[in-house]
């Protein structure tokens, strides 16, 4: 293998396992499998969608000649980029940027909203050096020093599951408010993103919001999320969240706010995780964001009839007047508040719901 030394103008923030620094070696003999780190130049500028975020969560900007680390992966956005990684890649090959935390791959399909995705050629597989002394590097992954997936749920503590219809539903924007909510209560919150695409954003907004912590998939060394591997993840994760050797030093949640990122729809494996008996056992509520009172309706009927579980409260744009709340509270009698303009109604018909689950475990239990 032959190797060579750069410097990267930019360091995206799906690489963040990876602990890069600026100057890296990189060799030639690339591997073409999600979580690899490659180091790729970008060839052209774009007017918007051009930047990309860094370890820190701040967003750069991108410009042609850029030299940028980045993580292979696929995504499959409504709204956004549809990609996948190609079958084989080496250095001089194309690549595609798909979205703002750096993943790379082929785009199939792209929004006429955004236009197409930054290019970029492909300079070779990032080397990581593991052990002191190590001469001879091997393609840096995402998974080393990844939190593991469970085969078990060990997580007993409430969760309050935040979905929504597609993508921009309101879901984060109900997410942060209900995390400044239950905060506010005297909570102690922690948050994880289970499923969508490498981005740091949410989970920082939640952290902004009171969160204690803050975790995402790609801390579990997933570059996107996909059917099949979500639910192993999601447990490895909120056994992390809720870690007893925490508790001593004040450092456990009380609660914590797991949002699916994309639609209940989709194709980032959210299904899996609201149809697993285990996950669906310490759900203490489920807040669904919708744009309009047909996504309202369609999410009720698919949580009751193939996820069998009832939505604890709506809100999103459906929400953002008279119109959409009124429909919802004639036609489908179930809680609703917009998170902007309510946020302490959401948090309220939260909070009870907790309390609700929380009298439930105790006489299941015989407490």
């Amino acid at each position: 293998m032959r190797t060579s030394k750069i410097r990267l103008d930019r360091i995206s923030s799906s690489t963040r396992n990876a602990r890069l620094s600026h100057d890296v070696i990189v060799g030639d003999e690339v591997v073409s499998a999600e979580g690899y780190v490659l180091a790729v130049r970008v060839l052209t500028d774009k007017p918007s969608y051009n930047v990309v975020e860094d370890p820190t969560g701040r967003m750069v900007a991108l410009r042609a000649g850029d030299i940028l680390a980045g993580t292979l992966g696929s995504r499959r956005a409504l709204r956004g980029y549809a990609g996948e990684i190609p079958a084989t890649l080496a250095v001089g090959d194309r690549v595609d940027v798909l979205n703002l935390g750096g993943i790379l791959g082929r785009c199939i399909s792209e929004n006429p909203e955004i236009g197409p995705p930054f290019q970029a050629e492909v300079l070779g597989a990032v080397l990581a050096f593991p052990d002191l002394g190590d001469r001879i590097g091997r393609p840096a992954t995402i998974k080393d020093r990844a939190i593991p997936p469970a085969d078990r749920l060990e997580c007993t503590l409430p969760i309050v599951y935040v979905a929504g219809t597609c993508m921009h539903a309101g879901k984060t924007v109900a997410a942060t408010e209900l995390v400044r909510g239950l905060s506010r209560s005297g909570m102690r919150v922690g948050c994880v993103k289970l499923t969508g695409v490498s981005l740091m954003r949410d989970t920082l907004s939640m952290r902004d919001a009171g969160a204690m912590i803050a975790l995402t998939f790609n801390d579990a060394g997933a570059a996107s999320t996909h059917a099949g591997v979500t639910v192993p993840i999601a447990r490895g994760l909120l056994n992390r969240l809720a870690d007893m050797k925490g508790a001593a030093l004040g450092l456990r949640p009380d609660v914590i706010l797991a949002e699916l990122g994309d639609g209940i729809l989709g194709e980032y494996g959210v299904q899996d995780i609201l149809r697993a008996p285990d996950l669906m056992r310490v759900a203490a509520a489920h807040v669904v964001a919708a744009p309009d009172p047909v996504g309202c309706w369609g999410a009720r009927e698919i949580y009751r009839d193939s996820f069998g579980q009832t939505i604890t409260v709506l809100t999103g744009p459906a929400t953002d007047n008279a119109v959409g709340s009124d429909y919802i509270a004639s036609a489908l009698d179930i809680p609703s508040h917009n998170a902007r303009r309510d946020p302490q109604g959401l948090t309220d018909v939260v909070l009870d719901a907790i309390s609700e689950w929380r009298v439930a475990q105790g006489v299941e239990l015989g407490l």
